[in-house]
């Protein structure tokens, strides 16, 4: 079980962070690549063709163009992640408006969490494994609410 992150810029590795993070927190293999779409779109393109990954994360911000670009490439899930910067809403709409046929899941904006999140899951209907460290993830968020609403009685 693999997850291929391409993120558009070095500028976008806090993001990426909270992606590799959450992977690794329930031990999932990933590699972690730049390429733009626009700068170098034959390396996106070779990249995603080349990749033996079961799930992609595209993460880009401005005109957000990676995730499309690399599901152009592929038929795979590819999950994109807008990056916060000057114009968020370009990047949120650039994800989420994807034309028929080339879907993109997307997630909040800096969310690479949710993204890793939502890889794994995806992940776990082919690896069982995955399944329990989800339901174990959820019961230790539900615990640590719960805790949170005990601090003022």
């Amino acid at each position: 079980m693999k997850v291929h992150i391409i993120m558009g810029s070095k500028s976008d590795q806090h993001v990426g962070e909270k992606i590799i993070d959450t992977l690794e927190k329930f031990g999932v293999d990933y590699r972690l690549d730049i390429a733009s779409a626009h700068r170098t779109p034959e390396r996106v393109k070779e990249l995603v063709e080349n990749s033996d990954a079961d799930v992609f994360i595209g993460v880009a911000g401005l005109s957000a163009a990676l995730p499309g670009v690399m599901a152009s490439h592929t038929t795979k899930p590819v999950i994109g992640v807008p990056v916060s910067g000057k114009v968020n809403l370009d990047a949120i709409l650039s994800i989420v408006q994807m034309p028929p046929g080339i879907p993109v899941a997307a997630v909040g904006l800096d969310r690479g969490e949710n993204a890793a999140l939502l890889a794994i899951e995806i992940l776990s209907l082919k690896y069982e494994e995955l399944k329990e460290k989800l339901r174990e993830y959820r019961e230790e968020m539900k615990r640590k609410i719960i805790g949170e609403q005990n601090v003022r009685s």
